[in-house]
């Protein structure tokens, strides 16, 4: 499989996260159908990021393709969850932010930070995980050239997704 180019890529994180979620929302998402602005989940999670680690420099945006929640000095790059319900997606979201910044020569650690439950999660990008990101930033890169959405496939957590209406109604 050949190297991903970041710079012809314009994925950013929320795509790596929507794509392990359920691609059909990255499909929406990423032609401009954002329905989660009227979504108290999003509301709350939004409301977390701002009341939390309010010391830390927060909010940096590289290259317009990645936003990182926070920084620390100890260069660790940190991302602010609610819940752990979608794990994956959000480890996955942070490996995507350390493979990007090692492609440009940052070396940095992760960690996934869950204020609500007083948890923290130290976030090694790996080998196998680096060849896992390359894999789902060819699959995006599939997904996005559907002239339709991919087909809806029910899960658990559907019925809380701001998208739900345009699945299942």
């Amino acid at each position: 499989m050949p190297r991903i180019n970041l710079e012809s890529l314009k994925i950013t994180g929320v795509q790596v996260n929507y794509f392990l979620v359920c691609p059909r929302k990255l499909w929406f998402f990423s032609k401009n159908l954002n329905m989660e602005q009227t979504s108290d989940l999003v509301y709350l999670g939004q409301l977390i990021d701002k009341e939390t680690y309010k010391r830390e420099m927060k909010n940096i945006i590289i290259d317009n393709k990645i936003q990182i929640d926070f920084f620390r000095r100890t260069l660790e790059v940190h991302e602010i969850k609610k819940s752990k319900k979608l794990d994956k997606p959000h480890l996955y979201q942070l490996l995507y932010y350390l493979y990007y910044l090692k492609r440009k020569g940052i070396i940095v650690r992760g960690v996934l930070n869950y204020p609500a439950l007083r948890k923290k999660e130290r976030v090694k990008l790996t080998p196998k995980k680096e060849k896992e990101i390359e894999k789902i930033l060819n699959r995006i890169k599939e997904i996005l050239k559907l002239k339709i959405p991919p087909s809806p496939k029910f899960k658990p957590y559907c019925r809380k997704c701001s998208y739900y209406s345009l699945c299942f109604a």
